[in-house]
């Protein structure tokens, strides 16, 4: 008995230090790429930890901080619930809704981190280089979105509710028809972005963007008539952004185009 005590303790001791001898597990960067299968699902286990983390953590502050902040948001709008169960839903939605909103640029990042290692020069070049403007533009898509098509939109519903009707809003309602009108816009806005990453891949050119002009509006004045009131004025009010940033994508691709030209010309010159 003593003598296989001897040998067991001998064999855990031998296979303890055979583990410690085996390299540890590196983690997969843009200098050292390569892993395994197994490796890569334990870096995007972390990532989507990381996400979950940054998600509940948003939407616990809103749940917590709501009846503080959400008078302001209303805008003095006469809301109603319809009962104690409404509250509840009101509160979760409302949190889960921000929430991803508000974790969405460090989800973004996360999985920026994690897909870097994949990626060539060319797109993490251009994604480093554009990423605060994508933020930026994100930005200015809710803010056209909450102060210019949202407070539009929700005048002309209720007045043309109120020919007709005792309308009366309830505070759930309220809040799902203020991110239908304000989070589409923080997407649309990354319309240039796009456009630029299309080109920088070499998918997208000034003349091709300018032959399709005409659907790309077309398609536009769909996408309006799906997030806006039917009346001719806010459809209006609501394109008129959207195609000004497509013409300003087609000017941004066209000064790339003529830097290109440039630096190839200059690079001609010094090989001759």
């Amino acid at each position: 008995m003593p003598q296989n005590k001897n040998q067991n303790k001998a064999l855990v001791n031998k296979a303890s230090k055979e583990k410690a001898a085996e390299p540890k597990r590196h983690k997969v960067t843009v200098e050292t790429p390569d892993a395994t299968l197994v490796e890569h699902l334990e870096d995007l286990r972390g990532t989507l930890i990381k996400s979950i983390v940054s998600f509940v953590f948003f939407f616990m502050l809103i749940f917590v901080t709501i009846q503080y902040w959400f008078p302001y948001l209303s805008k003095g709008h006469d809301l109603i619930v319809r009962g104690p169960f409404e509250v509840i839903r009101f509160y979760v939605r409302t949190s889960g809704a921000l929430g991803i909103g508000l974790s969405l640029p460090f989800i973004c990042y996360f999985l920026w981190q994690f897909m870097r290692p994949g990626l060539v020069d060319k797109e993490t070049q251009f994604l480093k280089a554009y990423f605060p403007l994508m933020f930026l533009l994100f930005l200015g898509g809710l803010s056209f979105g909450y102060f210019v098509v949202h407070p539009i939109s929700y005048y002309f519903l209720i007045q043309m509710g109120e020919r007709n009707f005792d309308v009366l809003v309830t505070a759930d309602e309220y809040m799902s028809f203020l991110l239908l009108s304000t989070m589409p816009f923080g997407l649309i806005f990354q319309l240039p972005v796009v456009v630029l990453f299309l080109h920088h891949i070499e998918l997208l050119d000034s003349v091709l963007m300018r032959k399709v002009r005409k659907y790309v509006y077309f398609a536009l004045f769909v996408i309006t008539a799906l997030i806006a009131p039917p009346d001719f004025f806010t459809h209006i009010i609501t394109v008129s952004p959207m195609i000004i940033l497509y013409e300003i994508s087609i000017y941004l691709v066209m000064i790339k185009e003529r830097r290109a030209k440039r630096k190839a010309k200059a690079a001609a010159q010094t090989t001759e």
